[in-house]
């Protein structure tokens, strides 16, 4: 028996010591059923310990021990289903049990004494009196895309099927066991059909515009525009529902032209272009909104560009254990079949990464991080088209090119270049770290590079980018400019004045930092007697121009 059929579920591996005899604990078990149940459901593996995911090579598990297990689970919760356990055998020789937890889909599952739990990444979170309400609310959620419609799959398009399927089977995020599979297998595992009719995920995949419209709440967008003044100047709505998800977002990524404006910034002599937003960190916001957007409650999906900043708004608020304190390492999922197809289909990162690649981009663009506000009814990103300062781009630009850097890397040298120097607390406080261990995986690489240097001791100690570094960085930038060889320098010119026709040397000059004048004045003056530039005026007036071939 091999563990990885389970892999696509919520699970829970628990040491055989925890469920009998005298080390074990049923009421910690009976906290995972509640946890699970009050979710998405799961898989509770008993006999297999964690770190290791298989169980002991001489582990024999009998039926009295599995009978009291399930008793004992029954009696310590309330209205938590569980699928009578099977008794499995690893490939190793051990045996091992599974119990199926079902999501409780109309009530809120308890422990016998009254204490409510729910699954958040794979922590047991207890509910506090006063989220029992949003707790029923997203339960809701949870099971909008398990539902099935009164729709026969007879009644869908059959090139809307084929379309999807020929996408799902030439995805190299499928597994070939799944591809192999009959059509409508390969629906069915999807939960876009079951027992022949879709489910309303099916609908939103498969369906028509007349068999999406009859769903309570499609995906709707409004995608509007507004000028330096706040005032309106554009919108598009997308509220026909003629688009499956994957269509809405290509079309709205067409039709959304401000987002791929983007601003010069000088790059020596050179011009550096940098977009406003990020093509990555927008179809990450856009996924975002759609498979976390609560399809239980009224809302269309807001696109809002300003001047300065892009807000997108989506109905349903964070999931229950999510805050913006934590939003980059727990994982809580409300749509997680629409998640498991925009996985599929190469729409999104894997679970857990988008935000990772959010302040990846961010942090690599010199931007702000997110600002994210949430309550019940609605979550909201912000992203700022700015840069904070030309300097830590050109710092983070700099460490990129010349160092292999992971994605934690990056987002690590972000905060601490924005900075200038940070303390331990603080770096843990922007990387949403809540001990010195987890900090240690963000920070201790870098340091070990000496790409990051500290000062201090324990509470008081600080990280800072290695001075020799930003010496190298200073060196790379500007003192290049006065050791250039002449060749270098003349193609350099003809770029200034392609992009600045009609200058003098001096105004070359002020473009080329500090740059001997003496040396750019002789080039220059041989450049014109080769032919390879013009000039016209006299003396001072004199300007320089690149000759206009025709």
């Amino acid at each position: 028996m091999n563990l990885e059929k389970y892999e696509n579920s919520t699970l829970e591996y628990k040491s055989l010591k925890k469920a009998v005899g005298k080390s074990a604990d049923l009421k910690e078990l009976a906290k995972t059923c509640v946890s699970l149940a009050n979710a998405q459901g799961g898989f509770l593996v008993i006999g297999v310990e964690d770190k290791d995911k298989v169980p002991p090579k001489e582990q024999k598990i009998t039926q009295e021990e599995i009978n009291i297990i399930i008793k004992s689970l029954r009696s310590l919760t309330d209205s938590v289903g569980l699928v009578n356990p099977e008794l499995k055998t690893h490939e190793n020789g051990g045996e091992f049990v599974v119990i199926q937890v079902y999501p409780s889909m109309k009530t809120i599952a308890t422990t016998s004494d009254g204490k409510v739990f729910v699954r958040v990444g794979d922590e047991c979170s207890p509910v506090k009196s006063e989220e029992l309400t949003r707790l029923a609310y997203d339960k809701g959620a949870f099971q909008w895309e398990l539902v099935v419609s009164k729709t026969h799959i007879s009644h869908i398009e059959p090139d809307n099927i084929s379309k999807f399927l020929y996408e799902i089977r030439t995805s190299d995020r499928v597994r070939d066991f799944i591809k192999e599979q009959s059509d409508i297998d390969v629906l069915e595992y999807f939960k876009l059909v079951e027992d022949g009719y879709l489910t309303n995920l099916g609908i939103l995949w498969l369906g028509n515009f007349k068999q999406r419209s009859k769903l309570n709440y499609p995906i709707t967008v409004q995608y509007i525009v507004y000028d330096k003044n706040e005032n309106k100047v554009r919108k598009v709505d997308w509220n026909l529902n003629q688009y499956n998800p994957k269509e809405l977002i290509l079309d709205i990524e067409k039709e959304a032209v401000e987002l791929n404006y983007s601003f010069e910034l000088p790059d020596g002599m050179f011009r550096k272009q940098i977009r406003h937003y990020s093509k990555d960190v927008i179809r990450e916001l856009i996924v975002n909104a759609f498979v976390h957007k609560s399809f239980t409650i009224s809302g269309d999906i807001f696109i809002l560009v300003y001047e300065d900043r892009l807000e997108i708004k989506n109905p349903g608020g964070l999931p229950l254990g999510i805050t913006k304190d934590n939003i980059l390492h727990q994982v809580q999922r409300r749509n997680p079949h629409l998640i498991n197809t925009f996985k599929a289909l190469k729409l999104m990162e894997s679970e857990g990464s988008g935000y990772d690649l959010i302040y990846e981009k961010l942090s690599l663009d010199g931007k702000m991080y997110p600002k994210i506000e949430s309550d019940i009814n609605y979550v909201q990103i912000t992203i700022y088209s700015s840069i904070i300062n030309n300097e830590i781009l050109q710092i983070l630009d700099y460490l990129a090119k010349h160092y292999q850097l992971t994605q934690k890397e990056i987002i690590t040298l972000g905060a601490i270049v924005r900075n200038k120097k940070l303390s331990g607390f603080d770096l843990s406080k922007i990387l949403q770290l809540n001990d010195n261990d987890r900090l240690r995986h963000w920070i201790d690489n870098l340091v070990d590079k000496k790409i990051v240097i500290t000062e201090g001791k324990t509470k008081g100690l600080m990280y800072m980018i290695n001075p020799k570094i930003l010496s190298s960085l200073e060196h790379n930038l500007k003192p290049s400019l006065k050791t250039m060889e002449e060749p270098q320098l003349r193609a350099l010119i003809k770029e200034d004045l392609k992009i600045h026709p009609n200058s003098k040397i001096s105004e070359i000059h002020k473009r080329t930092d500090d740059l001997d004048i003496k040396y750019l004045r002789r080039v220059v003056y041989k450049m014109y007697e080769s032919g390879e530039i013009q000039r016209e005026g006299e003396k001072k007036n004199m300007v320089y121009f690149l000759e206009n071939k025709k």
